[in-house]
């Protein structure tokens, strides 16, 4: 299963995940219970929630009524006394992260130690309410056992009234926040985004991509936030069956036209044992009729830099086109051994079975293993292929 948190139009707040997943099933009379409970170790809270209507989507609206929102504390003193509730410990835990991201934001740009920090308006009772909330319908849903996808996240613009002044959009604590992340100014004149909100997606989400993936959605919420605009402020949730696999890879690309056919063979072999995932040589015309080759090389995040190295190194090109983050599609790979008898005799080949859904997409002999058949039997390679090729189940 796989949950994509969909905040780029109308940004997040920790009210706004809380209801996303209300909407997605979480019991409500739970989480009410357990946010005021909670909060009112810190001040008093009164939680409620709503079914309302923003721009024409059905969300539910969680409203974390103040009524005393509590003392300003430090951060050691604050986490003793989380650590003093009466949750279940992976909430605590993951609660405790989230308030340790917003502490060490503040820090970070106040430039004090995390000791010192004062919570202001993200470390008191609505803040408390908003954390334990998100988290705790995050465990009910068991969430925990799904990959959880962010999209990036809609900040909004303008300035923000805080407990440090007048602050642009978005607040520092929400960039320094967001740094791991991926955020996008607008699309209006409003702050979108809060530091409570940004914390709770950082902490939750296993992966941040720039579009949903390919997916079979089976249930979807939305969180509503108190703001009206001309577009539904409604954060969305998106549960899921995924439909294949997907990593991110970068695509490597130069233009070659004065290496030999060895040292193009040399540097395709090269790029390969330095990490490529594929390497692949396009022929092309070239200015002035000049024949060439277009070099495209797939590449892990991690091998990338290494292999344009290699690339400039090697071809002594004066450019390196580069195509980040793109997303592909994987199936679900499995190798298999089996016996084959070909002309009364034996060999054992290895098939490669790919999967989509559960279901058998391809089962193919490995190349080098028919080859080996040929090489010993005289018989053409084609022919081993069409009588072997497909594992038969």
């Amino acid at each position: 299963m796989t949950l994509i948190i969909d905040p780029q139009t109308s940004g997040i707040a920790g009210n706004m995940i809380i209801g996303a997943l209300i909407d997605l099933g979480a019991d409500e009379n739970y989480i009410k219970e357990i946010m005021e409970k909670s909060a009112n170790e810190f001040g008093e809270v009164k939680v409620s929630f709503e079914k309302i209507n923003k721009k024409g989507i059905a969300s539910t609206y969680c409203n974390v009524e103040i009524i005393d929102k509590g003392d300003v504390m430090h951060f050691d003193e604050f986490i003793a006394k989380i650590q003093t509730l009466d949750l279940d410990e992976q909430i605590k835990e993951t609660s405790i992260s989230i308030f340790t991201r917003i502490a060490k934001a503040e820090a970070k740009v106040h430039g004090s130690s995390l000791e010192k920090v004062h919570f202001h308006e993200v470390g008191q009772s609505d803040a408390v309410a908003d954390v334990i909330g998100a988290v705790s319908a995050y465990y009910s849903l068991k969430l925990n056992e799904d990959k959880i996808i962010g999209l990036p996240i809609s900040v909004g613009g303008g300035r923000v009234k805080t407990a440090h002044g007048i602050l642009p959009v978005p607040a520092p604590a929400v960039v320094e926040i967001l740094k791991e992340g991926k955020c996008v100014g607008g699309p209006v004149d409003s702050e979108l985004a809060t530091p409570t909100g940004c914390a709770i997606y950082m902490e939750l989400v296993d992966e941040i991509r720039d579009f949903i993936p390919q997916i079979t959605p089976l249930k979807i919420g939305y969180g509503a936030g108190k703001k009206e605009f001309d577009f539904p402020n409604v954060l969305r949730v998106i549960q899921s069956e995924k439909v294949t696999n997907s990593d991110e890879i970068n695509v490597i690309e130069t233009n070659i036209d004065h290496l030999t056919g060895e040292e193009l063979g040399y540097l395709f072999d090269l790029l390969l044992e330095k990490g490529a995932r594929d390497v692949s040589l396009v022929p092309i015309l070239m200015k002035k009729n000049r024949p060439g080759h277009i070099l495209k090389v797939i590449a892990k995040k991690e091998s990338t830099e290494q292999l344009i190295d290699i690339i400039f190194r090697e071809v002594g090109t004066l450019g390196i086109r580069i195509v980040p983050n793109l997303h592909r599609g994987l199936a679900k790979r499995e190798f298999i051994k089996k016996e084959v008898e070909i002309d009364d005799e034996i060999f054992e080949v290895t098939y490669k079975v790919g999967y989509v859904n559960g279901n058998v997409i391809s089962s193919r002999i490995e190349f080098e293993d028919a080859k080996k058949i040929a090489l010993q039997t005289g018989i053409p390679l084609k022919d081993i292929i069409n009588r072997i090729g497909e594992l038969d189940e």
